[in-house]
Formats: C-alpha cells, structure tokens, sequence
C-alpha cells in the first residue's frame, strides 16, 4: 500500500529529521560514556553535557535513563545480517552468515565492552533485563518468520523459532570467545560451527 510523503520542512528537511538526530546524538554520548564509566555510574546529566544539550533534551526523546540505555545497546549490538539470494539453500544461508560474522569482528571487537557491560547491567536491573528479553523476543520472531518465507520447515535442522534463538546464541557465543581467545577460535572454527548447524562436516 502506498504511503504518503513525508513533510517537509523549509529548508527541504523531514519535520523528524531534527527528532533523529537529537536521539542519535544522545545516543552517541551515552554510548561513549558507558564504554569510559560503565552503566552504573553514568549519569543523564553526563550524556546531556556530552551531547551538548540539556537533560530536557533527553526525556523529550527518552521515558528514563534505561530507555536511553537500552538504544545504546541496540545500536552498538545490531543484528548481523549476511547476503543471500532468494532461492539459496539453508547451508548456504549459513554459510553466508559465517562470512558475515567473520566481516564483523572488527566493528564488534569495539563494542564488545559495551555489549558485556550493558548484559552485566541488564542482569541487576530487572526492568532493563525485561526490555532486553522483549526486544530479543521481537527479533526472534521476526527472524522465525523471514525463515517460514524463506524455506520449507523440512528444509531446516528444527523448529524455526527454535532455530533463530540457536543461531544467536552460537554467534553471540562465537563473537566473544573469538575476542578473548582469537588463536582458538579462527576463522576456520567460524565456519565449521554454521557448517554443522547445515549438516554437513568440514575438515
């Protein structure tokens, strides 16, 4: 269905451009300033002065601080997601993802703290630990559904909505042990890890 145009403003701007970059300058500063100071001791006070702004600014676009925490979150950890061509198989599908994971360790090694930090955060504050179960129960299903279109259920090792909650553990679980122990965990171990979930077994 068609949707109609966007409002623009007189400078030949969205009316939310303005919204969204605020939001997204706030999130930049409390991203930087829980990868200097950790959750716990970051203050709104902290994020508006490193955004340059005021901490009206903030909950014009944030209900609290956790809200804006769980962003930062979310921006910094986006899902990765590999290339595929309609039509490809499911062990290509993994195969694709192992190079995407692959392609992302960089990006990820740095903010990887972050990530850690927030899960630690996420484990003594109940009400954040629910956001991130929600955003995660989102993206679960979300995921599950694109596998419905994209293969028939024979196709894949298990239940789809089982499938995409194993597949974000293995590469959640891949990620970090490839930062904490990279000579144990190569590129080869990368690949054989999708490599097995398609069934099939690699050198």
């Amino acid at each position: 269905m068609a949707t109609d145009a966007p409002s623009e403003t007189a400078r030949g701007r969205p009316k939310g451009d303005k919204r969204a970059r605020t939001r997204a300058r706030l999130i930049d500063a409390a991203r930087d300033l829980t990868r200097e100071k950790g959750f716990e001791r970051t203050t709104l006070e902290d994020v508006a002065v490193r955004a340059g702004m005021t901490t009206g600014a903030i909950y014009g676009n944030f209900k609290n601080r956790d809200e804006l925490f769980m962003a930062t979150a979310e921006r910094q950890w986006a899902p990765i997601r590999p290339a595929f061509k309609p039509g490809s198989s499911f062990a290509e599908l993994m195969a694709a993802l192992a190079e995407a994971v692959i392609a992302a360790l960089p990006e990820r090694r740095v903010a990887a703290p972050g990530a850690l930090r927030f899960r630690a955060y996420a484990l003594t504050h109940e009400e954040v630990r629910v956001q991130f179960r929600d955003a995660m129960a989102k993206g679960y299903d979300s995921g599950a559904g694109w596998l419905r279109t994209e293969f028939d259920e024979t196709e894949l090792p298990m239940p789809a909505d089982t499938l995409v909650r194993v597949i974000n553990a293995l590469t959640e679980g891949l990620l970090f042990q490839r930062f904490l122990t990279p000579e144990l965990v190569p590129d080869q171990v990368i690949h054989a890890a999708f490599a097995a979930l398609a069934g099939e077994r690699t050198a």
